[in-house]
């Protein structure tokens, strides 16, 4: 019979084997010294079949990032069911677990990366971030417009400038929905850099660090392959992340990425939307963009969520949610937010605007407007007027995104 309970220490090989093998992968000669520092086992949740671990599911303990504010969440990871006990429900009743034990800890959201991007909506998830992806064809794409001289490019191997980059990201995280908190173990898993962690060919992790005579205003983390053919280089740059300041520092480093010697692609997996590199090069096409999902939300705690963000445009309006998953989760609520601060409080009043908790995950960090989403048939207008007020108030004035995978 299968059992569910909390991990214990003990259990990380038998977490990571059959995580590895539940994704395919391969759990033998590596290193996983930087995972098991980030495991919470007492926010894990293990299915038992006799003495068979057979199923995780993990949750780290971070910040996220939300529009006007910071808010603790759950960061759901590594979900996996081994092959012998799929079809079962095991899954269900872990990810259900494991949202009331979030919720119970306090914290108003949960956020995840879907491997499989059909299975979450179920479990009240929502899309809240999207990403484009860049394949640049480097020689036949210029920037447009002038750099700023004043700015240097300082280039090492990426931990040697590893408080300089943690400077920088910590002056951005605040204003950018969809960044995560990263303190001391979250920094060594992001700079980690043995070869299970490069793509076939690809060399170190390089850090390129923008900088003028009051410090650094941006950087890039990198990687290179060298390649060759009878035409002569055609090297590749794989882009990590790019975390910059202001403009100015924004465009000398992708300045920098896109004029390597001996380099003919760029790579660019987790950008956003809003890139301002869609407006800084002569031809777009030839940054080869495809667009696809990014993080994943799922608030346990209405209230609190709409409270802890900020709104572009006033907003008072009452919300009718729905949670199929989690009943006491919705409700009615009232919410009454502008720039300066917001309340939410349930109510009785009628709503103005009826949806379900995975379609308000969806617009919670103002990634997808609810006008929109009404279009789709996923949010009723009850009150005439009600989405024209809400749509502008639940937008923000950048792109949410997500830069890491965890």
């Amino acid at each position: 019979m299968v059992t569910f309970r909390n991990a214990t220490a003990q259990d990380w090989p038998a977490i990571t084997r059959t995580v590895q093998r539940s994704f395919l992968g391969d759990e033998a000669d590596r290193d996983w010294a930087a995972e098991q520092a980030l495991f919470e086992p007492d926010r894990a949740v293990v299915a038992v079949d006799g003495e068979d671990l057979v199923a995780h599911a993990g949750t780290y303990t971070r910040d996220l990032s939300v529009p006007g504010g910071a808010l603790p969440a759950g960061y759901v990871t590594a979900v996996g069911v081994a092959a012998t006990h799929r079809r079962r429900g095991i899954a269900a009743t872990m990810l259900t677990r494991q949202l009331e034990e979030i919720r119970d800890r306090g914290e108003a959201l949960a956020v995840l990366w879907a491997s499989e991007a059909g299975i979450y909506g179920r479990f009240g998830y929502g899309q809240a971030t999207h990403r484009l992806s860049f394949t640049v064809d480097r020689r036949e794409v210029r920037m447009v417009g002038t750099g700023a001289p004043e700015l240097r490019v300082r280039v090492d191997r990426a931990p040697e400038l590893r408080a300089t980059l943690a400077e920088v990201y910590e002056q951005v995280r605040p204003d950018r929905p969809g960044y995560a908190s990263r303190d001391g173990r979250w920094w060594d898993w992001r700079l980690v850099d043995d070869q299970h962690h490069r793509d076939p060919g690809f060399g170190p992790l390089l850090a390129a660090v923008c900088s003028d005579g009051r410090g650094a205003r941006g950087y890039a983390l990198y990687r290179t392959r060298s390649e060759w053919d009878g035409n002569g280089p055609k090297g590749e740059v794989n882009v990590m992340e790019v975390v910059t300041a202001d403009p100015a520092a924004y465009r000398v480093l992708w300045d920098y990425l896109l004029s390597i010697d001996l380099t003919r692609q760029v790579g660019y997996w987790l950008g956003a939307v809003d890139e301002p590199l869609l407006h800084l090069v002569n031809d777009t096409r030839r940054l080869g963009c495809r667009y696809g999902d990014g993080l994943w939300a799922r608030l346990l705690d209405v209230p609190a969520a709409l409270a802890g963000r900020r709104y572009a445009a006033p907003v008072d309006l009452v919300l009718e949610v729905e949670d199929p998953v989690l009943p006491g989760t919705g409700g009615r609520f009232r919410l009454a937010g502008s720039r300066d601060g917001a309340t939410c409080v349930r109510t009785d009043d009628a709503p103005d605007l009826r949806l379900g908790i995975a379609t308000l995950a969806t617009a919670y960090l103002g990634g997808s407007s609810l006008g929109s989403l009404a279009a789709a048939g996923r949010v009723t207008e009850l009150t005439s007027g009600a989405l024209t007020a809400a749509d502008p108030a639940f937008r923000w004035h950048r792109a949410p995104v997500s830069i890491e995978i965890f």
